[in-house]
């Protein structure tokens, strides 16, 4: 479910400082995010408008990029590595057993809030696969055994 959008004002007020800036979009998704933990719903319009482009064009950049998201995420974020690299050396395997262990689907988010689990494609471990990224931390090597330590710690 999105989030709800927050006042025009705030909106405005946010998107303002940015305007001077040589190709000012991707700072503002980035401090959009950073504020409401997503972009919220309504900010695509005030975002065209003050870059006098279409909702069209900011839903492009937002849905290219995967680290912006619609929903805010969990209070930690998981990223299991899916590219063929970590695949080979049990990447499916481990992805597939952490989404069932905590009963979710891709980009989903525990009932407790505490982790969402996002798919991200090559982390540049090639050598040390299964790779992942716990809050913004990578980790290698990542055996079934190292995934249930890494779920206790962020409290899934």
């Amino acid at each position: 479910m999105p989030a709800p959008a927050p006042p025009v004002d705030d909106l405005r007020a946010l998107i303002a400082p940015f305007l001077q800036l040589e190709g000012p979009m991707l700072p503002i998704l980035h401090a959009l995010q950073a504020k409401y933990g997503c972009i919220p719903t309504g900010a695509d319009a005030e975002i065209a408008t003050a870059l006098n482009i279409t909702k069209a064009e900011v839903h492009g950049v937002v849905s290219f990029y995967h680290d912006f998201r619609d929903t805010p995420a969990g209070r930690h974020t998981l990223k299991i590595c899916r590219a063929e690299a970590c695949k080979a050396v049990g990447g499916d395997a481990l992805a597939t057993a952490t989404l069932a262990k905590l009963g979710l689907d891709w980009r989903g988010t525990t009932a407790n809030g505490a982790v969402t689990v996002e798919p991200v494609y090559c982390l540049g471990l090639c050598a040390c696969g299964p790779a992942v990224i716990v809050d913004n931390k990578v980790v290698g090597r990542v055996t079934p055994a190292r995934m249930d330590a890494i779920l206790q710690q962020v409290g899934a």
